[in-house]
């Protein structure tokens, strides 16, 4: 049978995907490895200019489309242009990746709303409102055979108590992580199977400011005793939008090298 084999089993040629947040980091390396297989990839972030730069970057390595569309989705008036964007040049997509995210570490005491409102309007309420605004064109391209894929990049520490103060960040996760579920429930029937992956250490802006960009602390409590790669990414996030992952609805999925898994192991 042609579809057990691996070319056609994790086939996603041809889709049209949406990577927020995919100028770097893990969004980079989801919008590489849909790229690298043959979708066409819309990508946005705030920075214009390196947004633009990546685009270019990626459809020269790839020798694939992918097209830059710099905003602002922590406001509603960012998310409704974007989505404005992508329906005028797109009759359906097959693929939104909701994970464009934000953090905000400072002590308790001190601990500003700034910070809390950044955090929590970027990482949960964009996540619900894009989906909102693209569900049509996510439907269009949906059916009982292959369904159309949302994922929310999450966290571990939306799963774990984390070690930073970082207060809103993992409750904004954790915020994800269960949106997903309820989404999950209200799309399933509309062929738009929503799911979330939990990243622990990613080489990444927000991680690298975090640790002094030095990942070799982190690699050494890790029981797998590295970060994660491209290809770890880049590889669940193919399953979940190919036929191999037409069965899945509402996981949250960590990729964390066992951080949560080895609930048991000493990350001291």
């Amino acid at each position: 049978d042609e579809i057990m084999k691996i070319n056609e089993l994790f086939n996603v040629e041809g889709k049209v995907a949406v990577v927020t947040g995919g100028s770097r980091g893990i969004g980079e390396m989801i919008a590489s490895g849909f790229l690298a297989n043959g979708v066409k990839v819309y990508i946005t972030a705030r920075k214009e200019a390196p947004l633009i730069l990546k685009a270019k970057e990626l459809s020269d390595k790839y020798d694939a489309e992918c097209i830059a569309v710099p905003c602002d989705l922590s406001a509603m008036e960012g998310i409704d242009q974007f989505a404005e964007f992508i329906s005028s040049h797109e009759t359906q997509i097959d693929f939104l990746i909701n994970n464009a995210g934000a953090s905000w570490g400072e002590p308790y005491s001190e601990y500003s709303e700034k910070g809390w409102d950044k955090v929590m309007d970027l990482n949960v309420k964009s996540v619900f409102y894009l989906t909102q605004k693209l569900t049509s064109l996510l439907k269009i391209a949906g059916n009982l055979e292959d369904p159309s894929r949302v994922i929310n990049i999450g966290s571990v520490d939306g799963l774990n108590v984390p070690v930073i103060e970082a207060y809103a960040y993992g409750t904004s996760k954790a915020a994800v992580h269960h949106l997903t579920r309820i989404m999950a429930k209200r799309l399933v029937g509309e062929n738009i199977l929503v799911n979330a992956i939990a990243p622990g250490p990613y080489e990444s802006m927000m991680l690298g400011a975090a640790v002094n960009h030095d990942y070799s602390i982190i690699e050494s409590r890790n029981p797998r005793k590295r970060i994660g790669s491209p290809e770890d990414m880049a590889g669940l996030v193919i399953f979940l939008c190919s036929r191999a992952g037409a069965y899945t609805v509402g996981a949250i999925i960590p990729s964390d090298g066992g951080i949560v898994g080895c609930a048991g192991h000493d990350l001291s």
